[in-house]
Parts: C-alpha cells; structure tokens; sequence
C-alpha cells in the first residue's frame, strides 16, 4: 500500500528520521467507497465530540450518496483513516454544507456561490485530522490534496467556511476573505460561542493567491498525482504516499503552464 511509484518524488527516506506514522492520502469520489466515507464519518464525530461540538451541518450521512462529492482520506498502514476532508460540487440538487449552515444568516451568499455555473464551483470542508496524529503536520497536506484534485474535476473556483482556527492555514493555501457577506465575512456558528468566516479562492486554477511555497506543492500534486515523499510536521517527517487520481476521470490537467 505505501510502497514507491515510479515517476512519483522520492524523497530521502531514511528511518531514523521519520515519525513511527506512515500515512496513505488517497481520493475518491464518495459514492464509489462507502466503507471508507462510513470511517471518515466516525473518525470526523470522534474528533468534534472531543470538543464538545454535536451541531455541524455537514455533520451527516447524506453527502456519501452524492455523486457531487468528493472525498480525501488520510490512512494508516492497517487501513485506520486518521483524517481527510472532502469537496462538494454545486449541483442544483443538494445544497452545499454551508448554506445549509449560514443561508438564512445572509440571502446574498446564494448569489456569491452561484455567480458560477453548476459544477464550477463548490465547497472544502469536513476537514479534520484524528489527535493521535497531532505533530504530523496533517491538516495542512490535506488541504492541499483537496485543492490539488480541483483540476481534475474541472472547478474553477473554491469556497470554504473557516473557523477562527484555521484562518491562516487557508490563507496559506489561497483562499481570501470573501467580505461582501454577513459581518465582513464573518457569521455566527454553530453557536454563539463561534465565530466562523467565509473564503474563497477566485481562481483554483492558477491559485496564485497561495504562498510560494504551498502554491508550489499543490501544483506538484496535480502534475504527479502518485508520489512518494517526506513531509515535515512539527514533531518529525512523516512518509506520505499521495493516491490522487481519482478513479473513472480520464484525464489530470498537467499542463506546463501550471508551472510558469
């Protein structure tokens, strides 16, 4: 399962340098792998509960039957998924998590998120990572997974409901604060005690609104989808072997000028 793919980067990997944890990215659209959205969902309850969180809307068992989802998973050797996040697609059938969470907070949200055509854009969200990986430096490698696979399902732009948390870590990867909503972006959920904000990056495509260096990391991601590297979190490097290709999508944009 972790094993080296050829053509993928391969880093350094001597042992002694590398956290006991070795971890599996891998997408997939939702309705193809029921198992896997059924742990994703015990492992996301797992981790909001232990912040006493029970009221998130995206928080549920309908989006696995969605053809418009699609989902990251961080696993372990044993098959363990420790973490992922997933990306929902404007279909005009489901709504994206967050309308159903803030819609009626701001009627001009609908409007922001529907100023592309169906399928063109969506929503990152459900993200999370399990505590007994805390130090590998996971939230952000799926972030950048999430973005990375954009291209292969055709979005054009990317939208996503931070809490206060993890501002900075979406602004590292291109999103911005999409203002002309509620108080300055910012709404009130999922209780009075939470603040959260809107983002979005306005073109997924180019992402040049990401740093330098994450900017770069995704678009390696979307050049080579299967890849074998070291990642650095704050407690070590992890070996992360990256699964990206999504099943039954003919072709990954590698275009050379995604690297200009």
């Amino acid at each position: 399962m972790f094993s080296d793919t050829e053509g993928g980067i391969i880093y350094s990997l001597s042992r002694d340098k590398i956290l006991s944890t070795m971890l599996k990215i891998r997408a997939f659209r939702a309705v193809d792998d029921e198992v896997a959205c059924l742990g994703f969902m015990e492992g996301h309850a797992r981790v909001l509960a232990d912040y006493g969180i029970t009221s998130i809307s995206s928080n549920n068992s309908e989006w696995k039957d969605s053809a418009s989802v699609y989902v990251i998973v961080a696993e372990k050797e044993d098959g363990t998924i420790v973490g992922g996040g997933r990306l929902h697609l404007t279909d005009g059938i489901d709504l994206l998590p967050v309308e159903k969470a803030i819609g009626d907070q701001d009627v001009r949200l609908k409007d922001i998120l529907y100023s592309y055509p169906l399928g063109e854009t969506g929503e990152l969200c459900g993200l999370w990572n399990a505590r007994q990986i805390a130090g590998s430096g996971l939230s952000i490698l799926l972030v950048r997974s999430l973005i990375a696979i954009t291209s292969q399902i055709g979005l054009r732009s990317l939208f996503t409901f931070c809490s206060e948390y993890t501002i900075e870590l979406g602004r590292r990867v291109g999103f911005q604060l999409e203002s002309g909503v509620g108080d300055n972006g910012a709404f009130i959920y999922p209780g009075i005690n939470y603040l959260g904000r809107v983002f979005r990056i306005p073109d997924i495509y180019t992402i040049e609104t990401a740093t330098e260096y994450d900017r770069a990391r995704i678009l390696e991601l979307r050049m080579r989808p299967d890849q074998t590297c070291l990642e650095q979190g704050s407690k070590g490097e992890v070996q992360i072997y990256y699964d990206l290709l999504i099943s039954g999508i003919v072709e990954v944009n590698k275009s050379d000028a995604l690297l200009n």
